[in-house]
């Protein structure tokens, strides 16, 4: 399936455009700070078992030091067969991810038939590659169709990988030391789904940039199972009084009305098609 956003073949050679333009923002910024990669925080993880794949990721998004959504949404729906777990920009891998779906739903109501994994892994990476690395998504896509279970991980620059077992994101040491001690070839699905609730929860306990519920994914031929969340945070707010304030504790300086003045300059009427 082509792709209609390929609008010219890139140069080949090495290009030293970057460096030059670089050179000319440090000039600007003189002896100020030049701006410095943004840290995300996330931690996901995949394990294919003996009759399909378990996806699953922590809920917590961070802009700098502040905690910006306890309740983020970082396993994505694809195709009917085939999720996607995303770490890194949010914007990023939701865009990403709203594009290869749509892209597979043309293919399936073409087709009349689901679509393989490794087709959503080679429009990813024709898209990040593109980009060279400008599209802060590493993603893990995982799916079952008619060649078996399948688990790919994707860098941002195009970069793929076909494991049975990974973890992404900034708490991905700590899990990945839990999926190389407890993985096993034809592992069954209670095992596998608590193999990754202990990874989560250890990139969770390990990384400030991750943490709150645990979700999981569990795809199969039978369907998909999307639990949401499968493990809730042991560390509650404790409030200790409520935060309600009464109507007029915060004083109106000043108040000032503005009538809207409206003009009807056409109006048509229109009949709907009953037949």
């Amino acid at each position: 399936m082509a792709l209609s956003n390929v609008f010219e073949t890139p140069a080949a050679g090495f290009n030293f455009d970057n460096a030059a333009r670089n050179a000319a923002l440090e000039g600007l910024f003189g002896a100020g700070q030049t701006p410095k990669p943004l840290k995300t925080g996330t931690t996901i993880a995949g394990v294919v078992f003996k009759d399909g794949v378990v996806l699953g990721a922590d809920t917590r998004a961070t802009s700098s030091e502040v905690v910006a959504d306890k309740q983020c949404a970082k396993i994505h729906y694809i195709a009917p067969n085939i999720y996607c777990c995303g770490a890194g920009t949010a914007a990023d891998t939701e865009k990403t991810t709203d594009l290869l779906s749509s892209n597979l739903a043309i293919f399936s109501l073409n087709s009349g038939r689901n679509p393989r994994v490794v087709m959503g892994v080679n429009i990813l990476q024709d898209m990040l590659y593109r980009h060279h690395g400008q599209i802060g998504a590493n993603l893990i896509l995982g799916g079952v169709d008619c060649t078996g279970n399948h688990l790919y991980s994707v860098g941002p620059y195009g970069s793929v990988n076909k494991v049975p077992y990974l973890t992404m994101g900034s708490g991905d040491l700590a899990a990945l030391g839990i999926l190389e001690d407890g993985f096993r070839p034809d592992l069954e699905l209670e095992k596998a789904k608590e193999l990754v609730r202990s990874a989560i929860h250890a990139g969770i306990m390990s990384d400030l940039g991750s943490g709150n519920n645990i979700d999981i994914c569990v795809i199969t031929r039978e369907g998909v199972d999307y639990i949401r969340p499968y493990r809730e945070s042991e560390y509650r707010d404790n409030r200790k009084m409520k935060y309600k304030y009464r109507p007029g504790t915060t004083a109106v300086l000043t108040e000032k009305v503005v009538p809207l003045k409206l003009e009807v300059v056409q109006e048509t009427v229109q009949q709907m098609d009953t037949a």
